[in-house]
């Protein structure tokens, strides 16, 4: 029960920041966007780790994880936020939600065991992306945005499912907070800091709110996923990818986002893959 309430509620929190990313990377560059993100993130989870200070636990294998947590979630947040600029969100949302079933696939090769069936329920997934990534009726330039946004989307998806396992395994021995503080930190001084440095840190009046509601949405995500995958970390990385379903519902009606009959199809197909892998794993 921790694995699925763990899951739905990061889902909950990731589709809401998708929907404020997908604003404010159209008012300032998304590795900008994702420099103020991880320094939100890293402010918030630093009182809780700091205040319990070091773990006992805490060894070098787990720094190994640590770093790996870094790589796949500030990559995919780099090629999400990407592709939020390029692509509606209908769109880039379940693609980028196929994050789940990548971490479940790593989980398999990793010794996991998945229930009979999975596997057929992880190549409709593959078949969901790919149908939902079909554009329609778009000009040359609108094809070549909506190329960009699939592209980054797929990357974002592969890389977040290298984190959501490495954060899986992690979590088991460390405390919540020492799983998001140490990568945020990490992130930082590889991110936000050279951005400083250059001067390109910069922020407007009507992207701030945007961009702090996503830093903090974001943050309170991973939180929620980390707990569940302490019980499973396949239900709970499954789970989370319906972020996308909730974010394609909220981008129809607040930005009256539509996609065409094949991409539909494809949204479904997605939906219809991670609840069957869901159930199977329940």
């Amino acid at each position: 029960m921790i694995a699925i309430l763990g899951g739905l509620t990061a889902a909950a929190m990731w589709a809401a920041s998708s929907l404020f990313t997908s604003r404010s990377t159209r008012m300032l560059p998304p590795v900008v966007v994702l420099g103020w993100v991880l320094l939100i993130g890293a402010a918030i989870s630093a009182p809780f780790a700091l205040w319990g200070g070091v773990p006992e636990a805490l060894e070098g294998e787990h720094v190994g994880w640590l770093l790996l947590v870094t790589l796949g979630n500030t990559t995919g947040l780099l090629c999400a936020y990407s592709a939020l600029r390029f692509g509606k969100v209908g769109v880039v949302a379940p693609i980028t939600s196929a994050q789940g079933a990548a971490a479940a696939f790593i989980a398999i090769l990793a010794g996991e065991q998945l229930a009979t069936g999975a596997g057929l329920a992880l190549g409709a997934i593959v078949v969901g992306v790919v149908l939902s990534s079909v554009a329609r009726g778009l000009d040359d330039d609108g094809e070549r945005r909506e190329g960009l946004a699939v592209a980054f989307a797929i990357a974002a998806a592969g890389c977040f499912g290298v984190g959501l396992f490495a954060m899986g395994r992690v979590g088991q021995d460390l405390p919540v907070a020492w799983v998001i503080f140490p990568t945020r930190l990490l992130a930082v001084l590889t991110l936000p800091v050279p951005l400083v440095l250059l001067g390109r840190l910069r922020m407007t009046r009507e992207a701030l709110p945007l961009v702090v509601a996503s830093g903090v949405l974001e943050v309170l995500g991973l939180v929620a996923y980390n707990i569940g995958a302490r019980e499973g970390i396949a239900v709970a990385a499954v789970l989370s990818s319906q972020f996308a379903a909730m974010a394609a519902v909220a981008a129809y009606f607040l930005f009256r986002e539509r996609l065409g009959t094949v991409q539909v199809a494809g949204v479904v197909v997605i939906a219809v893959g991670v609840a069957v892998l869901t159930g199977l794993q329940v």
